[in-house]
C-alpha cells in the first residue's frame, strides 16, 4: 500500500509538469508563470537526482527522475528564451529575490542532512533539494497575488502539484505507522510546502465554484422561458 500511494504521488508530480508544459505549448504563452519558481524547481531536481551518475534503484525510479529534469529545464529554457513564451512573461512583476532561498536552503542542508550513504557532498545537496522544494513556489504564489490573474493554466498546474505533496505526506505517516521509520528532513520541508498551499487551494477552490455557478447562471438564462396560456 505504501508503494502505491508513493506512486500515486508520483504520477500527480508528472501530471502536474504535463498539464503546465502542454498548455503552455498549446496556448503558446507564458502569462502568470513564474520562471524564477520554475528556476528553483529545475535546481531542485538538478541537485536532489545526482544519484542517477551514482547508483541504480529501478527502471522506473531512472525514468521518472530523468522525465522532471527535462521537462522542469525545457519550461525554463522556454520562458527564458524562445519566443512567444519569452515575449508574455510577466518578468516585471516576477520579482522574487529567489537568492535568499537558495543561500538559506543551502546552509540548512549543510547544518541539517541525512547520515551519508553516497557521500557527504551529495547528502548535502539532497537535503538542499528538500528545503528549496519546500519553498521554491513561493514566486509563483507571490506573482499570482500580486497580479492575481489566476489562470487556468498556473492554477491546474499548481492545484496538481500540491495534490502530490499532500500524497507524499499520506505516504510517509502510512510508512510510519506499518515499519515506524520516517525521514525527518522530508517530513518537514513537506509539511512547509504543503502550509504553502492552503491559501492556494482555498482561492482555486472557491474560483471553481464561482465559474461553475457563473455557468449554471448563464445557462439558466439562456433557457426557453414556457409560453403562459
Amino acid at each position: 500500500m505504501v508503494s502505491y500511494i508513493r506512486q500515486c504521488g508520483d504520477l500527480l508530480h508528472l501530471a502536474s509538469f504535463f498539464v503546465l508544459l502542454t498548455k503552455m505549448l498549446r496556448q503558446r504563452s507564458a502569462a502568470g508563470i513564474s520562471l524564477k519558481s520554475m528556476f528553483l524547481f529545475a535546481l531542485v531536481y538538478s541537485t536532489r537526482y545526482i544519484d542517477l551518475f551514482l547508483s541504480f534503484i529501478s527502471v522506473y525510479n531512472t525514468v521518472m527522475k530523468i522525465i522532471f529534469l527535462c521537462v522542469s529545464w525545457y519550461v525554463v529554457f522556454l520562458i527564458k528564451y524562445k519566443n512567444p513564451w519569452k515575449a508574455t512573461y510577466d518578468r516585471d512583476n516576477d520579482t522574487f529575490r529567489i537568492q535568499y532561498l537558495i543561500g538559506a536552503c543551502f546552509i540548512l542542508g549543510l547544518c541539517f542532512h541525512r547520515k551519508p550513504r553516497l557521500g557527504f557532498f551529495v547528502e548535502v545537496l539532497w537535503a538542499f533539494s528538500q528545503y528549496l522544494e519546500a519553498v521554491a513556489i513561493l514566486p509563483q504564489i507571490f506573482l499570482l497575488q500580486y497580479t492575481e490573474r489566476y489562470e487556468a493554466l498556473t492554477s491546474h498546474y499548481l492545484f496538481t502539484l500540491g495534490l502530490y505533496r499532500a500524497f507524499y505526506l499520506i505516504h510517509w505517516f502510512v510508512r510510519y505507522l506499518n515499519y515506524g521509520k520516517f525521514n525527518a528532513v522530508s517530513v518537514v520541508a513537506g509539511l512547509v510546502q504543503t502550509i504553502l498551499y492552503v491559501d492556494f487551494f482555498h482561492k482555486y477552490i472557491t474560483q471553481v465554484i464561482r465559474k461553475t455557478k457563473q455557468k449554471y447562471d448563464l445557462g439558466s438564462n439562456s433557457a426557453p422561458k414556457k409560453q403562459i396560456g
